[in-house]
């Protein structure tokens, strides 16, 4: 066993290179590049004293001293991690994306709650991303469930947090549909 408890770290004098480095090294230089683009759109140089003894405090000199830094050194980045890339970096990127999966979740909450109504989306979505999480037992489920429809009473009762009714509670009769847009 190695006496440093992470081996691959042990020489600070040895830099390591993780697949990734160039997708990374790449959209911070394309950040840099862009916000350098849009410099003269937020910040301006006066003629009269760009090469002078007022040129530090012109109001954009040291914001195009940051981003021209970064810019710089970015592109280094980017050339030394593309001289040292190693394989694995597309597994790397895919990993990266794996959590848009859940905006893509929640996007989909957000157009299903004024169809179907929040209680019915609340408790479908809860059920639906505790199966997609890998809890599979009718114990588990019902447990999201019911955390679904004590959330629902949380926002809605304890906190009174307005949230508009589906469209699906247009259908119901006249005296269940009010109660429904009220309180579920």
């Amino acid at each position: 066993m190695s006496p440093h408890p992470f081996p691959e770290m042990s020489d600070p004098a040895t830099p390591q290179h993780r697949p990734g480095n160039v997708i990374f090294a790449a959209l911070f230089f394309l950040a840099a590049i862009f916000l350098l683009s849009q410099l003269g759109e937020q910040t301006k140089f006066s003629a009269k004293t760009i090469w002078s003894k007022k040129t530090f405090a012109q109001p954009a000199f040291w914001p195009a001293v940051g981003v021209g830094g970064m810019a710089l050194f970015g592109l280094m980045n980017l050339v030394q991690s593309w001289l040292r890339r190693t394989r694995g970096e597309g597994v790397e990127a895919a990993f990266w994306l794996r959590p848009l999966e859940y905006l893509g979740w929640f996007m989909g909450y957000v157009f299903v709650v004024p169809v179907i109504g929040y209680l019915p989306a609340t408790l479908i979505f809860a059920v639906a991303l505790a199966w997609r999480a890998g809890y599979r037992t009718r114990r588990m489920l019902g447990l999201a469930a019911l955390t679904g429809a004590g959330i629902v009473l949380v926002f809605k009762t304890a906190l009174s947090v307005k949230i508009p009714g589906g469209m699906l509670y247009e259908h119901l009769p006249e005296a269940i549909r009010n109660f429904a847009i009220a309180n579920l």
